[in-house]
């Protein structure tokens, strides 16, 4: 009992991690049509900036809120000097971000080098607690707690605030929003900061739950996030949500009671089949 608790834990804690990575994706997917190559670059930027502050003593959560900040405005810079331009040429968005997220790796290894980076975590976090049996690290309720507060936050964006309602509809008729006055392009902005800042936000919290941080992170974790959009169907954070917490368990479960490697294997084999009998994935719209 104590074993299948302890994995049941460890999978919701990496469901959380991937679904901070895939909010963003799914975000900026859903409502600019965008395919954000470059969220990896984004998450690898927070997480080393996060890194950085917390070596530097900032204590972890003014290094956390500070790697977060440095990878919104990240996202924000990439948006206005690259992705804008190009909000009509689908296939030079693909070029750019790829370039992006192959660029920023190398340029952290150049700097850092290759080599992966422990990270500082704190004694508060790095202890466990007792759940039926099992001792569970506090780092991976550290990992819920925040992917809850994002989906909570996301809905209430999209749902209830003036810039969501905008997006929304300036995705549906962009030229009709605009002849009302309303200047959509600053909405996108606010879209891709958000975005990123989940990614940073993600890449910062990497760091807690692996205990180091390398340059490849942001990509190797990219690929689950977008196995998770996929799954959950393409522009719904509501689906990513749930596709993350089957993703997270079934790679632990598959890992733990097979060989170590084929937790992967299943989720790709649990894609598949899903795309097979549902090919919007398990909600395939945005909400």
């Amino acid at each position: 009992m104590a074993t299948v608790v302890l994995l049941a834990m460890t999978g919701l804690g990496l469901g959380a991690l991937y679904f901070l990575v895939a909010s963003g994706l799914s975000l900026i997917f859903g409502l600019m049509d965008v395919l954000n190559f470059a969220h990896g670059a984004l998450l690898s930027i927070g997480a080393y900036a996060t890194w950085w502050a917390a070596n530097d003593g900032w204590g972890f959560p003014l290094a956390l809120l500070f790697g977060t900040a440095v990878g919104t405005l990240a996202a924000v810079a990439l948006e206005l000097g690259l992705i804008r331009p190009l909000y009509r040429r689908p296939r030079e968005q693909v070029l750019a971000t790829v370039g992006v997220g192959l660029a920023v790796p190398a340029l952290l290894s150049a700097i850092w080098t290759p080599d992966a980076h422990t990270f500082p975590v704190p004694s508060a976090l790095a202890g466990t607690f007792g759940l039926l049996g099992a001792r569970v690290p506090v780092n991976r309720l550290v990992l819920v707690a925040a992917a809850l507060l994002v989906l909570l936050a996301l809905k209430l964006f999209l749902g209830r605030t003036r810039f969501g309602l905008v997006v929304r509809a300036g995705v549906e008729d962009q030229a009709m929003v605009t002849a009302l006055g309303i200047d959509v392009r600053r909405a996108f902005t606010l879209v891709f900061a958000l975005g990123g800042a989940a990614a940073a936000l993600a890449g910062g919290l990497a760091g807690l739950y692996y205990g180091s941080v390398d340059p490849t992170q942001g990509a190797s974790l990219l690929i689950f996030g977008f196995v998770v959009v996929v799954m959950g169907g393409m522009g719904s954070v509501s689906g990513a949500a749930l596709a993350c917490v089957v993703v997270g368990l079934v790679q632990q479960f598959a890992n733990y009671y097979t060989t170590a490697g084929l937790g992967d294997l299943s989720v790709v084999v649990m894609l598949a089949a899903l795309l097979l009998v549902r090919p919007s994935g398990l909600t395939g719209r945005l909400a």
